[in-house]
């Protein structure tokens, strides 16, 4: 289930669940401030683990385990809402990722998320605004990751482009140097490849425009620690540093053999494939100098835990920008999820129904109910739940989008049933905010400011009982049509609605 909506805890962490190394950032909130306690990390290489059928191996998958049972140690305690743990790449292309990440909720106790490519860029741009200085003008940040490369631009704390590419150290270091040989050949053939996946995202980067250029994660920073050490440059990465390092680099047969001052031993394997990829970023962007940032995914993802409770909710924008877009009728919205929230408010606790989540994503949906209507009526709910699933939203993971789109397919006629089965527990909660959600939608389908009595709700495991006063709903003939009909759809799903 996602995580809750975030309090005002006294320590939060976040942990990134990357595909070269996994992260752990602990910290204490004082005064809407992060101070940070513990910084810890582990070469996990996810990447390195998937198969060509895109499987996670069981091998990566126990070294991922085993170092969550360390970092578990450091969160024991913490309470719902004050961690927040994001899965990246790896996990984004994995078809067995619910193997792994439901043996990880087990050993920290807390929700993993799988966050898009986009969701990533947004969350490392913040990462890396927080950690510098404020400066005019817009900002390139790029990250180099195990699995995939994010470049972003923006202006103080907010992205406005994002872009997100299939291509990363540990990802490229088995398609290239899969026998660690380090040759002419092979290092051109990343960079290659590099330049083909940067294609389409280089124009709108350009198109743009910035003033600053800053790196960040492990990648760029060994290769900046390397041109500092040999005093090539003070840190920064320029492209005059970039073709010491690749001679230096070519020298070498092996990637065992690789022996750069500034380079950490455990990123040696993997310093190639990055700094072709890095080569084919400068030349592309034709970009002359990048300083070095500290902060990355895991800071970010503590900033926007945050913000969560102290700023503004980034989620409430996503869901306004999407209805917006949609041109959603908002009066209308806003009533659905008015009477939604006040029939949650009423069943709750006989369907256990309390996490403060599923309130949320009843509200979410219920306002995002009738996007789908931008593309056509036949059908909106379809329409609508492919919007809502696939749209850029930020601040949501995937799994958020998922379970918001399944409320929006099912709010009207069929209801896809086994859909709600594949999600286990979550899917019976959800199954029953989608009911909610329909009656809601219901009672409002006079469009408008109706005055409408508030009914009575009661539940009993899958009965639910639906009350007027004063005889209200025989003098309301379509209501009662309403009612009727939808009590056969809910039969269908063994849900049985009786209203008087």
């Amino acid at each position: 289930m996602p995580n809750s909506v975030a309090k005002n805890f006294p320590m939060i962490a976040a942990i990134d669940l990357g595909s070269n190394s996994f992260h752990m950032v602990l910290a204490k909130t004082e005064q809407q401030e992060i101070r940070i306690l513990e910084r810890i990390g582990e070469k996990v290489q996810l990447a390195a683990g998937i198969t060509e059928d895109l499987k996670l191996q069981e091998d990566a998958i126990k070294r991922g385990l085993d170092c969550l049972r360390r970092f578990a140690q450091l969160i024991h305690g913490l309470p719902d809402g004050a961690v927040r743990i994001v899965g990246t790449s790896s996990l984004r292309v994995a078809h067995n990722r619910e193997n792994f990440i439901s043996r990880a909720e087990a050993i920290l106790g807390h929700p993993v998320e799988v966050v898009s490519g986009h969701e990533e860029a947004r969350l490392i741009y913040l990462g890396v605004s927080h950690t510098l200085a404020n400066t005019p003008g817009k900002r390139l940040v790029v990250d180099i990751g195990g699995g995939s490369t994010e470049c972003i631009i923006g202006q103080f704390f907010e992205s406005q482009l994002r872009g997100s590419v299939q291509m990363g150290c540990v990802a490229y270091t088995r398609r290239f140097f899969n026998e660690g040989k380090i040759t002419q050949s092979h290092y051109k053939k990343a960079y290659t490849a590099a330049r083909l996946e940067l294609m389409e995202l280089e124009h709108a980067l350009t198109r743009l425009g910035w003033q600053d250029c800053v790196g960040s994660s492990g990648t760029i920073r060994s290769i900046g620690h390397a041109l500092a050490a040999a005093e090539i440059t003070n840190g920064e990465v320029t492209p005059q540093g970039i073709a010491w390092l690749k001679a230096k680099v070519l020298k070498f047969k092996h990637v065992d053999d690789i022996d750069i001052a500034g380079v950490k031993p455990e990123r040696s394997a993997i310093l190639p494939a990055g700094l072709a990829i890095l080569e084919a970023i400068f030349d592309a962007l034709a970009i002359q100098s990048m300083s070095l940032s500290e902060g990355a995914l895991r800071e970010g993802v503590l900033y926007d835990l945050l913000g969560r409770y102290s700023q503004e909710d980034v989620r409430e924008r996503s869901i306004k920008g999407l209805m917006e877009r949609s041109h959603v009728d908002v009066d209308q919205a806003l009533r659905v999820e008015q009477q939604a929230l006040n029939l949650l408010a009423q069943v709750k606790t006989d369907w256990q129904l309390e996490d403060e989540w599923l309130e949320e994503m009843l509200s979410w949906a219920a306002r995002v109910h009738e996007v789908g209507l931008d593309i056509a009526h036949y059908h909106y709910h379809k329409h609508g739940a492919y919007l809502v699933e696939h749209s850029d939203l930020a601040g949501f993971s995937r799994q958020d989008q998922q379970m918001m789109a399944l409320l929006v397919r099912g709010h009207r006629r069929n209801i896809p049933i086994e859909r709600f089965k594949e999600l286990g527990e979550d899917g019976e909660q959800l199954l029953k905010l989608c009911v909610l959600l329909r009656l809601a939608i219901l009672l409002r389908h006079i469009r408008g400011p109706v005055e409408l009595p508030t009914p009575k709700v009661k539940v009993k495991g899958r009965n639910i009982s639906v009350s007027f006063p004063n005889k209200w709903l025989k003098e309301h003939s379509l209501t009662a049509a309403d009612f009727k009909k939808e009590a056969e759809w809910l039969q269908r799903i063994d849900f049985i609605l009786t209203a008087q």
